[in-house]
């Protein structure tokens, strides 16, 4: 069984932006910078012949390339003990439709649709036991945060094994768009 996700990589200047910003908070696990992604669909465990199936109604989203902005720092969840440190994504029409495109392959193929709200953002650590003031000073120090804007050309399906240090991600499908 392959545990999949759909995801939308970072250029090498954008985690450049983002490694700094890895220090400074207690109880903070950080994520590598070859593994910072911005998840458009977790899919979950597959057998074979859907893997197969996926990789194909994928390979049919087609689109155009579109630029995206990272433009804030926020934790989930929002009320409580924190989890999740993310930077969040700029609005952008152009992601939005790709989240569509991708969910409507993905439902033709029998796969049911993410009922959740999306919300675009980069997983930059896992809290574990951080204090809540801690993570508010944090915040603070970073109220300006914001990339240049970068292009997405492309999208690409992972596989995802979760081992002790956390989950290791493996490229088994890339999807380049037609250029603009």
């Amino acid at each position: 069984m392959a545990r999949l996700f759909v995801a939308v990589d970072l250029p090498e200047p954008v985690r450049g932006v983002l490694t700094p910003l890895a220090a400074g908070l207690p109880g903070a696990h950080w994520v590598e910078a070859d593994q910072l992604h911005l998840t458009v669909r977790f899919i979950g465990e597959v057998d074979g012949a859907l893997f197969r199936a996926i990789v194909a109604a994928l390979g049919r989203v087609g689109g155009a390339p579109f630029d995206l902005v990272l433009d804030s720092l926020g934790h989930f969840p929002p009320r409580g003990a924190p989890r999740l440190l993310w930077a969040g994504v700029g609005r952008s029409d152009g992601l939005v439709s790709l989240r569509r495109r991708v969910e409507s392959a993905l439902a033709a193929l029998g796969i049911d649709r993410d009922g959740r709200k999306f919300a675009p953002h980069i997983t930059l650590a896992r809290l574990q036991e951080t204090p809540p003031a801690r993570l508010g000073r944090y915040l603070e120090d970073h109220p300006l945060f914001r990339t240049p804007p970068f292009t997405v050309d492309r999208f690409r399906l992972y596989s995802s094994l979760l081992g002790r240090r956390g989950a290791v991600h493996r490229l088994e499908a890339e999807y380049p768009f037609a250029p603009a």
